[in-house]
């Protein structure tokens, strides 16, 4: 499987950047909070600190006391793509360090080239019938794969969700470590869009996969947001199924459709990429905002072509799904010794930003 290969080759500089991190905190924290602060950034002391909080590296297994010395796990998700690739980085330090204990975790991490509900039953289903300590999933589409981990489940299968999509509420998953906040992810995207253009224009909506809870969700907040303002208006709502290609082509048929388009929201890590390429080959002034932390994305960003990014933690998430994952294996349930959901954060970032984060996940020079 493709794997962040910049960032493993980078690693050195990262832990060497986060080593200078906190030795100039007390310097950043002397300089005051940034001024005219844009809606939706978590209270920072600085570009620095902006920064920091958006991905942990630093993570160490807590002190439960696992109760088998191994562990085999299955975890499915949407696509495969970048945005999992870094989730998977987390798993493995999590991994690693429990090898370091003497206990050993091994794992199936596999997903399909496209987003598929009907790809994801059959893995699960699959999945079910081996002799694995715990299922994880990504959900693709809540309304079809949520009864079936009810059936799971009920059926003695332990089973999560974890990553950006939870399955829906009242599910009789055990536990979901990720983003609970995907809706306020696209209502803070989309105020930060609104102030940018004055609160007046014409604004189209890059969704993502139909189904998937994450993406609905981050468009549902994009549109509840518009929708406060009388002067905005959304001209246009498409799924790009995750695709950078597909985004690409939607915007320039968006663009061809409304010449005077404003802005765009962007609700997965791939539709900001295929935006600004067709924004930038059209010469288009519409302001882009959009999802995490993609490479492309971040030069963009940089360039100003992007205004903003929510950047999710996925190190963190896929560090905290194995512990998870381990603690239900154990027998476990949500309450006691690990939260029904484990909640990680987003962090919108500016151009301001830019730079410092593509120096922090691959190891470019400032």
């Amino acid at each position: 499987m493709k794997r962040y290969a910049k960032i493993w080759m980078s690693l050195i500089t990262v832990l060497a950047v986060l080593f200078c991190f906190t030795a100039c905190s007390s310097a950043a924290s002397a300089a005051g909070p940034a001024e005219n602060t844009p809606p939706g950034t978590q209270e920072s002391s600085g570009v620095d600190d902006s920064v920091r909080s958006a991905v942990d590296f630093d993570h160490e297994l807590d002190s439960y006391k696992p109760l088998k010395d191994r562990y085999n796990f299955y975890f499915t998700y949407k696509t495969v793509h970048s945005w999992w690739d870094a989730v998977a980085l987390g798993m493995e330090e999590a991994q690693r360090q429990y090898l370091s204990k003497g206990i050993t975790v091994t794992y199936e991490y596999m997903a399909p080239e496209g987003a598929s509900a009907e790809d994801q039953t059959e893995r699960l289903l699959t999945a079910a019938q081996k002799d694995y300590d715990v299922i994880g999933v990504d959900v693709a589409d809540e309304k079809i794969i949520s009864p079936l981990l009810d059936r799971l489940v009920e059926d003695g299968t332990k089973v999560m969700t974890f990553s950006s999509s939870d399955a829906a509420e009242g599910c009789k998953r055990l536990a979901y470590v990720g983003n609970t906040h995907n809706y306020q992810d696209g209502a803070d995207l989309t105020e930060a869009l609104c102030e940018k253009l004055g609160y007046r224009g014409k604004v189209a909506v890059l969704v993502g996969s139909v189904g998937a809870p994450c993406h609905e969700d981050r468009a549902r907040g994009a549109r509840d947001t518009i929708a406060k303002y009388p002067d905005m208006e959304i001209v246009a709502v498409e799924y790009d199924m995750d695709s950078v290609d597909l985004a690409y082509e939607l915007t320039l048929q968006i663009l061809k459709d409304c010449p005077a388009l404003d802005g765009i929201v962007c609700c997965n890590m791939s539709n900001p990429v295929g935006a600004a390429r067709a924004i930038t080959e059209k010469k288009s002034g519409a302001v882009i905002v959009g999802m995490d932390h993609d490479e492309e994305a971040l030069r963009y960003l940089d360039d100003g072509v992007i205004y903003c990014l929510g950047v999710q933690d996925c190190f963190s998430i896929g560090f905290d799904t194995i512990q998870v994952a381990v603690k239900i294996a154990d027998g476990n349930q949500a309450g006691t010794v690990f939260p029904e959901k484990t909640d990680e954060i987003t962090t919108v970032i500016y151009q301001k930003d830019a730079a410092l984060m593509l120096s922090l996940l691959y190891g470019d020079i400032l």
